[in-house]
């Protein structure tokens, strides 16, 4: 273990083709690096707070300051861990996985951002497996949570494609306008009837008190 103070900085889960680490303060910086490429379209809004409207460098400040502030508020009963994407060595987003009372639910919600030019590639797919073999392999998860505005079908479409079963819908008011958010849940029995069995966690143990969890 490089890390016993924080072994979180350990954490990582490969793929095939991606590999996603706890990020470092260096990894923060070459996230924030790739954030002025562009993530979305302009006309288009996926996040329920707009914090891509911001123009650099307070975007990547912003950015910077919101992970540094998960690290720093983790806690057992209220985590969230995101995770630095990379293909190829390159960093191209981030995938979050988020708990609160996982000793006693045993659920988790997702959320992430590609880059653009990584868009349309298959990578959200693989990130979001990914973090999902971690939740249920590693954690013991019983369900896992996901959600996104009627209008992303690049979103909907990964989530469709893992399994999720619709549950619920609701109307948000995004910049002004109102819009339908769509929620999903994925089941332990969906997820088991089709794991794979070529994702890779390494050093979860030594992360397990932190994040309310036994090894499963």
């Amino acid at each position: 273990m490089a890390s016993p103070h924080w072994p979180l900085f350990d954490l990582h889960i490969t793929t095939p083709r991606l590999e996603l680490r706890y990020p470092t303060d260096d990894d923060l910086s070459a996230l924030a690096g790739i954030l002025a490429e562009g993530i979305h379209d302009p006309e288009t809004m996926p996040f329920a707070e707009p914090w891509t409207r911001v123009e650099s460098p307070e975007l990547e400040r912003n950015a910077l300051r919101f992970w540094w502030s998960r690290r720093a508020t983790l806690q057992p009963d209220d985590w969230a861990l995101p995770f630095a994407v990379f293909e190829h060595g390159d960093p191209v987003g981030v995938q979050d996985v988020f708990a609160k009372h996982f000793a006693t639910t045993h659920t988790v919600t997702t959320g992430s951002w590609l880059v653009q030019r990584a868009h349309g590639q298959g990578i959200g797919k693989e990130m979001r497996a990914a973090v999902l073999h971690l939740a249920f392999q590693g954690l013991g998860a019983v369900e896992a949570y996901t959600d996104a505005f009627d209008d992303n079908p690049a979103s909907l479409g990964v989530t469709r494609a893992l399994g999720y079963e619709p549950n619920g819908a609701h109307l948000y008011d995004r910049e002004g306008r109102s819009v339908r958010v769509l929620a999903f849940r994925l089941s332990r029995a969906k997820w088991e009837s089709q794991r794979r069995d070529d994702i890779d966690v390494v050093g979860l143990d030594e992360c397990l008190p932190l994040l309310g969890a036994e090894r499963s």
